[in-house]
């Protein structure tokens, strides 16, 4: 593969050198962000919490869901984002070769 970059001209290169760079550390980025949000949401499960009685006041319980909601969206979001930069980085490196 590097010697179709040269047969191109340092311009490709560099310009392949720089998209790749980018989208590789974006992706490091959304990985790391996508994984603290995970850790931040509730379990779906109830587990030994089913047991007991729960004493959730009515506004307690929507804001609760209103948060889990949030960070449901944005694991989304980031998960996206990977995907799309994964399968732009692929296509990139299948045009250059």
């Amino acid at each position: 593969m590097g010697l179709q970059l040269l047969a191109l001209g340092d311009t490709a290169w560099t310009l392949y050198i720089t998209f790749a760079t980018i989208f590789l550390v974006i992706i490091f980025i959304t990985a790391l962000v996508s994984i603290i949000i995970v850790l931040f949401q509730k379990s779906n499960s109830d587990g030994i919490q089913g047991i007991t009685a729960s004493s959730e006041t009515f506004f307690g319980k929507n804001r609760g869901q209103s948060i889990e909601n949030k960070l449901k969206k944005w694991t989304w979001v980031c998960l996206g984002v990977m995907a799309v930069l994964s399968f732009a980085l692929y296509i990139i490196g299948l045009i250059v070769q």
